[in-house]
């Protein structure tokens, strides 16, 4: 995991990478938050940390496939938003990349359930605070 000394004294900046995964309709897929893990039961981009000595395109390849079982061309990846949230001690920096090309079926290899879930929707699940400002932009840019 890389943390990142941040300006504001003693917080650390956590960088995380997350995919808005677009189907031919226009849908996104969520993953919900196991039981067990913080924010379980939410519903979320897929994504995770990125580690040391990766890029956050190297970084989302690897948790889409831990994830979903799924593999996603670098040049497939679009950087579309970035959110931010603060998280205790660590400040939460969100990369959100956007996909229409895959290989393979997602599969909620670590998520509770999966969902397709059209942008507008997404207002009424419960999402973590970080992914909650991508929505609107989300709506607009599909």
């Amino acid at each position: 995991m890389t943390n990142i000394q941040s300006g504001t004294a003693g917080s650390l900046l956590l960088p995380v990478v997350a995919a808005a995964l677009v189907d031919l309709d226009g849908r996104v897929l969520l993953q919900q938050r196991p039981e067990g893990k913080s924010l379980a039961g939410l519903w979320e981009f897929p994504g995770g940390k990125v580690e040391a000595g990766e890029t956050p395109e190297a970084a989302l390849i690897r948790e889409l496939e831990e994830e979903l079982g799924i593999a996603v061309p670098h040049a497939c990846l679009a950087p579309a938003a970035f959110a931010s949230a603060g998280l205790g001690e660590r400040h939460l920096l969100l990369l959100l990349y956007i996909t229409r090309k895959w290989s393979g079926v997602p599969r909620a290899l670590e998520a509770s359930a999966l969902r397709w879930v059209r942008p507008a929707d997404m207002h009424g699940l419960a999402m973590p605070p970080a992914d909650r400002p991508l929505i609107g932009l989300l709506d607009a840019l599909i």
